[in-house]
């Protein structure tokens, strides 16, 4: 004789749990974001746009001036570098998912392509390491310890371009990691097939680094608006990038997506993570230096 086994109640359905959860986290942090400003902040740029694209660059830059495109007297969000990096990432993900159509593609550039996508990290860094010998009041000490002193003058051309490049570089090592996490039917194709789209992509951002030094050439006001907008962001969707991938690992439901509205909520986690690390950050450097304004090393 056969017993049939008492139904169980239904389960919790968790995908709608894990949902209202984000939703409940994200709106009340990204409300704050928006209307919590320092006031030495909006002194500073006259502007409540400005001020929240400052605050997220305060997060990831030393924003010195000297170092910072300068538009209609007022500095972008972000230094020349840090510019190119973040609207780079930007540029990045733009080209591999719109330009070359890899919009799920999760396998990783061929060694060819990476050591290129060091090389360009590499440049980045050198630059990086010559405009700091030739910052003012850091080099009189770097000098007296390591005798050592920079090779060139600095040029903010050249820090866009090379940010520009490891922007690129950055975004190609995530964009497949992130397609990998999310999606239940990933493509199991390249992001960059090969040195084609490689040259397309360092053509994408050559571009925009045209596209900026004209703007800045020709300070026009209103164009720190859009260069502003960008730079954070560039700041937002490689963070958001990132913390989506550590979200989505943390509570075990990578894989889950099948199409873009499914995305829509673990994209927002990452995002909410993303504004808490800028809040975070933002509170411990002002712990440290006493203001929201960009360093004082010129």
């Amino acid at each position: 004789m056969t017993t049939t086994q008492p139904a169980l109640p239904p389960k919790k359905p968790r995908k709608r749990v894990f949902s209202l959860l984000v939703i409940a986290i994200a709106i009340p942090i990204f409300a704050a974001f928006l209307l919590i400003t320092p006031e030495d902040l909006l002194a500073y740029t006259r502007d409540w746009f400005l001020a929240k694209t400052n605050m997220v660059g305060y997060a990831v830059c030393h924003q010195i001036e000297d170092h910072s495109f300068i538009i209609g007297g007022r500095a972008l969000p972000l230094c020349a570098r840090c510019t190119g990096t973040f609207i780079g990432a930007l540029v990045g993900f733009f080209g591999q998912a719109v330009v070359l159509r890899r919009g799920r593609a999760v396998h990783f550039p061929s060694p060819l392509v990476i050591a290129i996508l060091v090389f360009f990290m590499v440049l980045w860094a050198a630059d990086g390491l010559n405009s700091l010998l030739a910052t003012e009041r850091l080099s009189v000490a770097i000098v007296a310890l390591f005798n050592v002193r920079n090779l060139y003058e600095p040029q903010h051309w050249l820090r866009l371009a090379t940010g520009a490049l490891n922007g690129l570089a950055m975004s190609v090592l995530v964009y497949p990691a992130l397609n990998v996490t999310i999606w239940r039917n990933p493509l199991p194709e390249r992001a960059i097939r090969d040195l084609r789209d490689l040259g397309v992509l360092v053509l994408l951002e050559m571009s925009m680094v045209g596209l900026v030094l004209a703007l800045v050439f020709v300070q026009w006001p209103w164009a720190i608006y859009p260069l502003a907008l960008l730079g954070a962001l560039g700041v937002l969707s490689l963070l958001t990038s990132v913390n989506t991938i550590l979200v989505l690992i943390a509570v075990q439901r990578e894989n889950a997506a099948d199409k873009w509205h499914e995305a829509f909520i673990p994209v927002l986690a990452g995002f909410a993570v993303s504004i808490i690390q800028v809040i975070a950050i933002s509170s411990m450097r002002y712990a440290l230096t006493g203001t929201f304004l960009p360093l004082p090393l010129s």
